[in-house]
């Protein structure tokens, strides 16, 4: 018999996993249930076939995707006084990623009638804001990692006191870039209401109430004797991981001119990724080595930090991560099969990436 947990989403704040036994929340909810043994597992060390009811060159989207948004970044920071500061910013900024965010926030503006040139803005501004909390997340007050991206750590290239800097001048360069409007394309400006409420929306994902929640919560769940319980988890991973990939789909389909009901499903929708990029996160931590990560791996199980596998078992991590991934493609089924087919398949490539 599967066991039940369930993920409800209220509007008015986050999502959080709910077991029978706690009282319901006043909001609508999607039942989450671990399948039984026999149900196919997900697998983060392999591909899987994609389920688009429609030819889709995912990998030449994505890399297209990609290298418009570089491009972009590129030009933002120019080298100018003073360098280092700058040096620092470009060195994390520029020195690889696989840009998921960037992509989803153009998918998610493509998926409700705009297009790149209208979404390049906001996905630059959350990969500036991804990178600020990598810098901040590798330092040693926080989880002291020395390897990012492939590469030393931004503090190891560049000491302490530039990468905290460097990060605080990222995330203020992401709202200044968010809102300029000789970002945007003038032939189809952007209302300014929207941009206001781009802001606000971004603000609220990364600050007390979103990613900063989660990694404080984090930090003093780290190292515990005993493991925080599953609610305690899902709140961490919904603010620290989830939420910037909300606040990504989310402001891509504001600029792109997106209904409330439209935004709303899409909210739900990244949600259930963002969950999801964590539980596979965790799986890759133990199943993968630090030279196919580009990152430390195990990190996780060195410093007593509470997992899914870790708590769930792998085998329960991944039937739930499989769930995950067929809730999140409930949410766009009903947009244009064409135009929901860049969401569908990044929804496959979380699930399934090896790193």
């Amino acid at each position: 018999m599967a066991s039940f947990l369930q993920l409800t989403f209220n509007p008015m704040g986050y999502s959080v996993l709910r077991s029978p036994s706690m009282p319901p929340a006043p909001s609508r909810s999607l039942s989450l249930s671990f399948p039984s043994p026999n149900a196919v597992e997900i697998n983060a060390g392999t591909s899987a076939p994609f389920d688009a009811t429609t030819e889709f060159d995912f990998k030449g989207y994505l890399l297209s995707k990609a290298e418009s948004v570089n491009r972009a970044l590129d030009l933002a920071i120019p080298l100018v006084h003073p360098k280092r500061i700058h040096e620092a910013m470009r060195y994390s900024l520029l020195g690889g990623g696989k840009r998921i965010r960037p992509a989803l926030c153009i998918a998610a503006c493509e998926i409700v009638g705009g297009d790149e040139s209208q979404a390049i803005p906001p996905a630059c501004a959350v990969e500036m804001i991804h990178t600020m909390s990598l810098i901040h997340d590798d330092l040693p007050c926080m989880d002291n990692d020395d390897l990012r991206r492939g590469q030393p750590s931004c503090h190891r290239a560049y000491g302490e006191p530039v990468a905290v800097l460097a990060g605080d001048a990222l995330l203020a360069l992401a709202f200044r870039h968010l809102v300029d409007l000789g970002n945007y394309p003038s032939s189809n400006p952007i209302p300014p209401a929207i941009f206001v409420r781009a802001t606000a929306e971004l603000a609220r994902c990364i600050g007390a109430e979103g990613l900063v929640a989660g990694q404080l919560l984090d930090i003093e769940s780290t190292g515990l004797e005993n493991p925080v319980d599953i609610d305690r988890l899902e709140f961490i991973h919904l603010h620290k991981t989830a939420a910037l990939l909300e606040a990504s789909v989310v402001i891509g389909a504001m600029v792109g001119g997106g209904s409330d009901l439209d935004i709303e499903r899409l909210r739900r929708y990244a949600r259930c990724i963002g969950l999801l990029f964590q539980v596979v996160d965790d799986i890759l931590d133990v199943t993968k080595s630090s030279e196919e990560l580009g990152k430390t791996a195990a990190k996780d199980l060195a410093s007593n930090k509470t997992t899914y596998p870790k708590l769930l078992g792998l085998d329960k991590s991944r039937e739930f991560a499989e769930e995950l991934l067929q809730d999140a493609k409930s949410q766009i089924e009903g947009f244009d099969p064409l135009k929901s087919a860049p969401l569908l398949h990044l929804a496959n490539y979380i699930a399934y990436r090896q790193k």
